[in-house]
């Protein structure tokens, strides 16, 4: 199987706007702060913008499409059946293919935390005076590690992709080692009819 130009354009288009969106969801983080109430003696948290989830939510679906293109392409290399047995390819493929899932995984794990943790927003107030009113915002590093992972996850599905296209013969390899089978055992049946013939003859 030769790789294809526009499956690559579509796999890095689809990662790189995913990174630029876990870059934009680091930026846009909600912040919060702590206010007094203009009526009574309490204080309650106000936060920012939340188009962090936005970014979050939008890179997570352009990473899944990414990993579904990917994986109905190489057949999720659980179900092809041309691959050459016990070739470099094909063990390189699938050391590739364990750490594209697993980049694929913490990327998205790190991009729906975040969305959810961003999302929340502390709705209880406190006394105004008594003790410190903590509001609820998310740590600092979580969608940046999302976008690491994101580009580690590209990386290592293009070098998947091309592993696979090495080790992909299309069921070439399997009817020529049934074909040199069916040959070989059909000579000596071949062989052994000879002196048959040649008895035959001295009668």
């Amino acid at each position: 199987m030769a790789v294809s130009v526009s499956i690559l354009a579509i796999i890095i288009s689809l990662h790189l706007i995913a990174f630029v969106l876990a870059i934009g969801a680091e930026r846009r983080r909600s912040s919060a702060k702590v206010v007094p109430d203009k009526y009574d003696e309490r204080t309650y948290c106000v936060y920012g913008t939340d188009a962090s989830t936005f970014y979050g939510l939008s890179a997570f679906g352009l990473l899944l499409i990414s990993q579904v293109v990917v994986s109905c392409v190489t057949k999720c290399l659980c179900f092809g059946k041309g691959l050459l047995s016990g070739s470099s390819s094909t063990a390189c493929a699938i050391f590739l293919f364990v750490v594209s899932w697993i980049s694929f995984l913490g990327a998205e794990a790190c991009l729906i935390a975040g969305s959810a943790r961003n999302a929340y927003h502390t709705k209880y107030r406190g006394s105004f005076g008594v003790g410190h009113l903590s509001c609820a915002t998310l740590r600092k590093g979580v969608f940046a590690a999302a976008a690491a992972l994101t580009l580690l996850s590209l990386l290592m599905s293009i070098l998947y992709y091309w592993a696979h296209s090495k080790a992909d013969t299309g069921g070439w390899e399997k009817h020529r080692n049934e074909g040199v089978g069916l040959t070989a055992s059909s000579y000596p049946q071949g062989h052994q009819q000879q002196p048959h013939a040649s008895d035959f003859q001295k009668v």
